[in-house]
């Protein structure tokens, strides 16, 4: 079965918003791994390399996740509510990696204001 259109713009929703997630963490990464040779034992500095690669994880994780749905909803026939049912998960997921994505700019942000 082919998977609805508003499910389709959901899906491609949530992979431009991971995207922006490992950009931003990625970048974040790369700031705080400069502190970090500086002012190693720097507990606040350790947090946030550690909030940057739980962002990853949850970005690849995210990612296995949304691929799982749709092979699923590919390969067997599928009911409306099975439809309607896989639209509210993945908007659901679509709210956790918005939080993320805030998180990930609040703490990038934060990091950029320490100069």
């Amino acid at each position: 079965m082919t998977i609805p259109s508003e499910l389709n713009a959901l899906i491609e929703r949530l992979n431009q918003e991971l995207d922006i997630i490992e950009r931003e963490a990625t970048a974040g990464l790369n700031l705080v791994r400069v502190r970090l040779e500086r002012f190693p034992n720097n507990f606040l500095l350790i947090q946030m390399f550690a909030s940057f690669n739980t962002a990853l994880f949850f970005v690849a994780t995210q990612r296995r996740q949304i691929e799982a749905r749709i092979e699923d909803l590919s390969r067997k026939v599928t009911t409306n509510e099975q439809i309607q049912e896989a639209g509210e998960d993945l908007a659901i997921e679509l709210g956790r990696v918005l939080e993320t994505k805030i998180m990930v700019k609040g703490i990038k942000a934060r990091l950029e204001n320490l100069q």
